[in-house]
């Protein structure tokens, strides 16, 4: 089957869909590969414009796409966004949760308020996703789920982000909970978790760790055994995959997608 058809009459929910700056990130490039693949999109961010501007992209190639404003920590507001996919277009067949923050720090450093709002953030996020959009999927007996966690979630990375790699185990044994629970109901749940990736959230929120933007470009490049970081579209072009029918009996996998980086000891 031809990439431009492997979602055909799929519907599409993605939370994170926008971009925190200039370039493709994992969310919104997601977005797009799945148009691409023939499947209707709701583009959900946090910021209007980000949301807008993913939106936009899919219907200038002349895909089916709407946007959503909505704070994945409340609810309220991700159940609006399941509402406007059913009202749209009847069903959710994909549901990607690619909302996520980092933190600096180990235990001492890491501050109360800042670990709930990782946890808040990365972790319940997926699960107030889940729990709204598991309904109609087990009504219509079928469904796959893309969590998108991180290699820093099973092993040290050289980062100190105690929170960020607690919350992105806990991604890990959440998705396989729901893989074997709704196994027999035809609904898959699967992991993808990326290494270094050249996105623009790492500009926002990995730099930090460095002197300046060329110094963790360079060092980020090195850490992966390819010799350069990924991008976007290796995590989207996984997760068409793992959405597609041709993916129908993989089921509560973590699909490393980081160039080699868990198979090494260094």
């Amino acid at each position: 089957m031809s990439a431009e058809g492997r979602l055909k009459d799929k519907v599409a929910i993605v939370f994170g869909a926008g971009s925190i700056g200039d370039g493709w990130g994992n969310g919104k490039a997601a977005a797009a590969a799945y148009a691409r693949a023939g499947a209707k999109v709701i583009a959900v961010d946090l910021n209007a414009a980000a949301a807008d501007a993913t939106r936009d992209i899919i219907l200038a190639e002349d895909h089916d796409a709407i946007s959503v404003t909505a704070d994945t920590t409340r609810l309220e507001d991700v159940q609006r966004s399941v509402d406007a996919a059913l009202g749209a277009y009847g069903r959710i067949d994909i549901l990607h949760n690619n909302v996520g923050i980092t933190s600096q720090g180990g235990p001492v450093e890491t501050s109360e308020d800042i670990w709930d709002r990782v946890m808040t953030v990365n972790v319940k996020s997926m699960f107030l996703a889940c729990k709204a959009v598991l309904p109609t999927m087990e009504a219509q007996q079928s469904g796959a789920i893309i969590n998108i966690g991180a290699l820093g979630g099973v092993r040290w990375t050289g980062y100190a982000y105690c929170a960020y790699a607690a919350s992105k185990g806990a991604v890990n044994s959440f998705t396989q909970s729901i893989a074997l629970q709704y196994a027999g109901k035809g609904i898959r749940a699967n992991c993808i978790l990326p290494g270094v990736m050249d996105t623009p959230h790492i500009y926002k929120q990995i730099s930090g760790f460095y002197q300046d933007t060329e110094a963790m470009v360079a060092a980020r490049n090195k850490m992966s055994p390819t010799g350069r970081m990924g991008d976007g579209w290796d995590v989207a072009h996984a997760a068409v995959f793992l959405a597609s029918d041709e993916a129908k009996y993989i089921n509560g996998v973590e699909l490393f997608v980081d160039g080699g980086m868990h198979a090494r000891c260094n």
